[in-house]
């Protein structure tokens, strides 16, 4: 694949041409791309594939995996990026063109570390997952056999000889009908998984299994296939990685995040300083918790703490003179002088508001970027808890928090779908106000408050549970991106 400034020349090939460069909807894309394209489109694939593979890891979460609901909404995704999903639709090409290419892009993006490989092979399996599902059954054996995979459907006669021993072993075809399924002999090396949960029936060296089980092996063998590749292709990222066009592009692909950056906010000015202590108890995620926490006991961050925190502040809805007011308050009580303060600390402020310097709109740090730069080192509070700290201080951070064992021990297991620190904050809000706009405190630093309802404090204890837990499922949900 070569890359140009200029406008790249489109291939225009025949239709019966056309239809053998992708003759299926899905891929194990074992040919790199070998056209030429130019820069923009290069960047534009690049980022649309991100989009959709994102999309995908947030649908796994918030639906179950091949139900309806699921197949939808991530058909939607797909058609909306114009990737290619169905079989037996006109013009095709494009679409998948689009998928060949904007993968082999993303191979090179993604192969750079251990975590950005087994998130995007993840990600490329649920999306090869959803195309199976939906491809018809008189284009499998197609499919197989130009993705190099040798198996062949049984006989009907060999079949029916089998037909008790196959139903009694295979839990997937219960409530199916039989005469429609179709079966396939496997060797036994290629279904251990469907072997190990008792899933499959073995003879003579084979398995037998049925098309609804196929897909494991199928999966099992793009994993091996594709993990591979990247194996090869990291290998290679010195000679890609000189080419000062593509370098800076392709790293900044690796931590791209592509939500909502939470810049403005229409909750602007909507808190004021004396909410912050208790907003931080009920809707921070850990990270900002933690670092919030650091602050009132040292009265100081170091830079990178000031950085996440700061920015995080400003999302939420802190004005500039309110973080001006809100950190310098702080640092003075650490026996800062406030003379060195103005001089020292406001001009960093006002820069990640954009009024000093180049005037850039800092926003605040999504999870992936939290996770993957700067890692705190002794002393710092910045970071991940889910990635940065040890799992047993971590428990014990989360009893403090009073979250009960057996949520802490649910956590292990679950993923959710949050991926900025803002998003867990506004989210934490919408569910503890119902929906309604976060309202803005009085002030009355000398007015001792009323002492909440017993029931008004189960209830905030049920829901800082459920939103901690949330958050630890979410960084969890990425634990196939960045920790295993």
């Amino acid at each position: 694949m070569q890359f140009s400034g200029r406008t790249r020349k489109k291939l225009r090939l025949a239709g019966d041409q056309r239809n053998a460069c992708y003759p299926h909807s899905l891929q194990f894309y074992l040919q790199p791309p070998t056209e030429n394209i130019s820069l923009t489109e290069f960047e534009s694939l690049a980022f649309d594939r991100v989009k959709l593979l994102k999309a995908i890891e947030n649908l796994g979460v918030s639906y179950v995996k091949g139900t309806e609901q699921y197949q939808s909404k991530l058909e939607a995704e797909i058609r909306k990026l114009k990737f290619s999903y169905r079989e037996n639709l006109e013009d095709e090409y494009e679409p998948r063109r689009r998928d060949h290419i904007s993968h082999f892009i993303l191979r090179l993006a993604y192969c750079q570390s251990e975590d950005l490989r087994r998130w995007f092979i993840q990600q490329e399996m649920d999306l090869l997952r959803f195309r199976f599902s939906i491809l018809p059954k008189d284009k499998v054996q197609s499919f197989l056999k130009d993705t190099h995979l040798h198996f062949e459907a049984i006989s009907d006669e060999e079949k029916t000889l089998r037909e008790q021993d196959i139903m009694a072993s295979s839990p997937s075809l219960s409530g199916v009908r039989w005469e429609s399924e179709s079966v396939y002999k496997v060797p036994f090396a290629d279904a251990l998984d469907l072997f190990r949960g008792r899933k499959v029936y073995l003879e003579d060296g084979f398995a037998y299994v049925p098309l609804k089980d196929i897909v494991a092996i199928i999966l099992n063998e793009f994993r091996a296939t594709l993990s591979k590749a990247l194996a090869l292709t990291a290998r290679s990222l010195p000679a890609v990685q000189s080419d000062e066009r593509l370098q800076p592009l392709l790293s900044h692909l690796s931590h791209s995040y592509t939500g909502q950056d939470y810049s403005t906010q229409k909750s602007t000015g909507k808190i004021s300083l004396d909410q912050i202590d208790s907003l931080s108890t009920k809707s921070f995620p850990p990270c900002m918790r933690q670092l919030h926490k650091a602050l009132r006991e040292n009265h100081h961050l170091r830079h990178g703490g000031r950085m996440q925190y700061g920015l995080f502040l400003k999302g939420i809805g802190l004005t500039l003179e309110q973080a001006l007011q809100f950190w310098k308050q702080e640092f003075i009580k650490g026996k800062m002088d406030p003379d060195k303060f103005d001089k020292g600390y406001s001009y960093n402020i006002r820069h990640s508001f954009g009024k000093e310097g180049k005037r850039t709109d800092y926003t605040p740090f999504s999870c992936m970027k939290i996770i993957l730069t700067n890692p705190p080192s002794q002393g710092d509070f910045h970071g991940c808890p889910f990635r940065h700290s040890d799992a047993e201080l971590l428990k014990q951070k989360m009893q403090t928090y009073k979250i009960p064992a057996s949520g802490i021990s649910q956590v292990d297991d679950c993923g959710f779908s949050l991926n900025h620190p803002n998003q867990f904050f506004f989210e934490s809000q919408r569910i503890l106000t119902g929906g309604k706009d976060i309202k803005k405190e009085a002030s009355h630093p000398e007015t001792p408050q009323h002492k909440p309802s017993t029931q008004k404090t189960k209830d905030a204890t049920s829901a800082l549970a459920s939103l901690d837990s949330s958050l630890e499922m979410d960084l969890e949900g990425l634990e196939d991106y960045f920790s295993k």
